[in-house]
C-alpha cells in the first residue's frame, strides 16, 4: 500500500507560490544606505482549511547601529528609541536578520511555497532596509523576492479609501493605539491584521478565486 501524495498548504496556491510575511522597521533615518536600521518585526501568516488566511507569530529583533550609521535625532525623537539603551537587547545586524529570516525560511518550506514576499505598509521603505541590511551584513540567504511586495497603504487606498494605517485599521474595524504605534511589533501586527482583512474580504465578496478563463474562439 503507497502513500497518497500530500496535498501542497492551500497557502502555497495563494500568492502563486508566494509566502507573504509582514515586516515592520524602525530606523535612525530614510536612507536605508546611511541611517541606521534599528528595530525589526515579522509577522508570519498562514491559512486556515477554510481559505481564510490569519496571522501567526511575531518575531522582533532591537538592533545595534551599524559601523559609522548615521542617527537623524529627529527620526529618534519620532520612535523613541535611545540606540544605546542597554534594556534594548539590540544585536548586530548579521544577527539580528539571521534570527528574523530563520522562522521565515522555515515558514517557506513548511507552507509548500517558493519563497516569502514582503508585506508593508509603504513596503518599499521596509524592503530597501531589510535588503541593505542584509547586504551589509553579507547574509546570502534572504527569503524574500528582491523586487516584489505587497504595499497595504496601496491596498487600504482600494478598500477602505485611506492610505494612513492608523485610519485605514480604524476604518476596517481593527482597534489601533497611537500611544503603541511606531514600535516594530505593534505596526507589524496591525499591518498584518488589515492585510489579512483585505485578502479575506475579497474572498468573501466573491473576488478568489477567480473565474476560470473562456477559452478563446478559434
Amino acid at each position: 500500500m503507497t502513500d497518497q501524495p500530500q496535498e501542497p498548504h492551500p497557502l502555497s496556491r495563494r500568492f502563486r507560490g508566494f509566502l507573504p510575511v509582514v515586516v515592520d522597521v524602525e530606523t535612525a533615518g530614510f536612507n536605508p544606505e546611511r541611517d541606521a536600521l534599528l528595530e525589526i518585526a515579522a509577522v508570519l501568516l498562514t491559512m486556515d482549511e477554510d481559505g481564510w488566511l490569519v496571522r501567526g507569530e511575531t518575531h522582533v529583533q532591537q538592533i545595534d547601529p551599524f559601523e559609522g550609521a548615521n542617527l537623524e535625532q529627529s527620526a529618534l525623537d519620532f520612535t523613541g528609541i535611545d540606540p544605546w539603551d542597554p534594556e534594548r537587547e539590540a544585536v548586530p545586524e548579521r544577527e539580528g536578520l539571521s534570527e528574523i529570516f530563520s522562522p521565515i525560511r522555515k515558514a517557506v518550506k513548511s507552507h509548500d511555497c517558493k519563497r516569502a514576499v514582503l508585506v508593508g505598509h509603504n513596503a518599499t521603505f521596509d524592503h530597501n532596509f531589510v535588503f541593505a541590511a542584509a547586504m551589509r551584513a553579507d547574509i546570502k540567504r534572504n527569503p524574500f523576492h528582491p523586487f516584489s511586495t505587497f504595499d497595504t497603504a496601496t491596498l487600504a487606498g482600494l478598500a477602505y479609501g485611506h492610505t494612513v494605517l492608523a485610519q485605514a485599521c480604524k476604518i476596517a474595524g481593527i482597534p489601533f493605539s497611537n500611544k503603541e504605534a511606531h514600535s516594530a511589533a505593534y505596526d507589524a501586527e496591525k499591518t498584518a491584521d488589515l492585510f489579512c482583512g483585505i485578502v479575506n474580504r475579497w474572498k468573501e465578496l466573491g473576488g478568489f478565486p477567480p473565474p476560470p478563463l473562456e477559452e478563446a474562439p478559434e
